[in-house]
């Protein structure tokens, strides 16, 4: 991913992996990195103004100033925020008619520009521009320098990326005497004439309006960003009991777990639906955690109230609602639930995990992110579902136990804009050695520079002198 003038995000280019976590001190702007994912994720199925007020840090939920969302060193004729991604999407998708299609070519790149136009009459807050929006193919042949991760071309790469096309792009801009024209082409290619569209008054994205499998790789790029999503897990979303009728997938926040859960363990994913063993899995994963004592697990279904509710049987042959565990041991049930549902696909961002987690835990927390992603050494699949996962985190604890493989270090440092501004923006450098310094790379990080990480704080108490009074 590719960001610049969005928040302190200037020129800033992310290698992500399966599995990526980035560490960094309060205030340097990481959190800033899940807002990016979470904008370009909402803009693939709201309007640009509607987007923009929902990603955090924008003033009021209903009537955000979208200046907030720009770098604040700009002049307010230069408001500019750019994005570029580049995505695997699904080989199947379905439309909002309930219409499957197969997108022509499967590995994407999609660039956006945004401007900002002053209010004018009785507009507050004025409104967001779109200034240019791409898509094009990234061809078979070019994966590898792309996909710079470790994984396996035959298991992985080859079983991923599909599709063959000429170099025509899906999404092009043009300009028109100062007007950008955005068009549509065919997956046929050569074949019709592209659809323009003035972008100056467009309100959305032109992927935000594909909504048909007539243009099924436009199509399949939006699902794919509208699967990228920010886990806030909340105890009381959490707790709650779920209705029959409620929906059965679990939210971001972590409403409708039982129902989630549920549907997971009485649904044939792999041949045959097999509850208990679902049920013994995530189970074992609880009792991984230390205090906590689960034997057993399943749904209560209450057919009086039509209510479904997780009960957790303990070792002592007691059994509890699962609203009755801590509030750290609630988000590790919800994480299990994601890895045993082969349907929750996409990128999965999650803020600091380790939050309300026992130090003494910490390690089946890091186990069980990391497992959610996909195992780029195998072919994605019912039991390796193609999810990529982000974290970040400011504690020693998680870093230790992070692959040097997956870590990125997070700083700020100043940079001169084109325009001779010199600002404080988010940097993030892998450490030596590591797959992201290869071909030359040199902002990277070593040891020295994360002793913080790496070492016990001078004066830490390491031992409890029991002979005190």
């Amino acid at each position: 991913m590719e960001v610049d003038g969005f928040k302190n995000l200037l020129d800033l280019s992310i290698d992500f992996g399966p599995f990526t976590c980035i560490a960094g001190e309060n205030g340097t702007g990481k959190s800033n990195v899940f807002d990016a994912v979470q904008f370009l994720s909402l803009l693939a199925d709201r309007s640009m103004m509607e987007a923009a007020q929902e990603v955090r840090g924008v003033h009021g939920e209903r009537h955000g100033d979208p200046r907030d969302l720009f770098w604040k060193g700009y002049s307010p004729s230069s408001y500019r925020m750019r994005f570029a991604a580049e995505m695997i999407v699904p080989g199947e998708v379905e439309d909002d008619f309930g219409r499957v299609a197969a997108p022509t070519t499967s590995f994407l790149r999609y660039e956006l520009e945004i401007g900002y136009q002053e209010p004018s009459g009785l507009d507050r807050f004025g409104r967001l521009t779109l200034l240019r929006e791409d898509l094009r193919l990234i061809k078979k042949g070019d994966a590898k320098d792309h996909l710079k991760f470790p994984h396996s071309a035959g298991n992985f790469r080859n079983a991923v990326i599909i599709g063959h096309r000429s170099g025509a792009p899906y999404i092009s801009t043009d300009n028109d005497g100062g007007e950008p024209i955005v068009k549509i082409h065919q997956d046929g290619g050569s074949r019709g004439q592209p659809k323009p569209a003035a972008a100056s008054r467009a309100p959305a994205t032109i992927v935000s309006t594909i909504t048909s499998s007539d243009d099924p790789t436009i199509l399949a790029a939006r699902r794919e960003m509208e699967s990228w999503r920010r886990l806030a897990l909340e105890p009381s979303a959490l707790r709650s009991a779920d209705r029959y009728m409620d929906p059965q997938v679990m939210g971001v926040d972590g409403a409708h777990l039982p129902a989630a859960l549920y549907r997971v363990a009485n649904t044939a994913y792999d041949g045959s639906a097999d509850p208990d063993r679902v049920f013994a899995r995530v189970a074992g994963r609880l009792s991984d955690l230390t205090g906590v004592q689960v034997r057993d697990l399943g749904i209560d279904q209450d057919e009086v109230r039509q209510l479904l509710t997780v009960q957790v049987s303990e070792a002592d042959g007691s059994h509890l609602p699962a609203r009755s565990l801590s509030e750290g041991t609630l988000r590790f049930l919800a994480l299990c639930v994601l890895l045993e549902d082969p349907t929750v696909r996409g990128m999965i961002c999650m803020e600091e995990p380790e939050n309300g987690i026992h130090p003494a835990n910490l390690n089946p927390m890091v186990e069980l992110v990391q497992d959610l992603a996909v195992d780029a050494k195998r072919a994605p699949g019912i039991d390796n579902p193609f999810r990529q996962v982000l974290i970040n985190t400011h504690s020693p604890g998680v870093v230790q136990l992070v692959s040097p493989d997956d870590l990125l270090f997070a700083d700020t440092a100043m940079r001169k804009t084109e325009s001779g501004v010199v600002a404080r923006s988010l940097r993030l450098r892998p450490l030596v050695g590591t797959w992201r310094t290869v071909g030359g790379r040199r902002d990277y990080v070593t040891k020295a520079d994360i002793l913080p990480y790496l070492t016990t704080p001078p004066g830490a108490q390491l031992t409890l002198d029991l002979g005190a009074a």
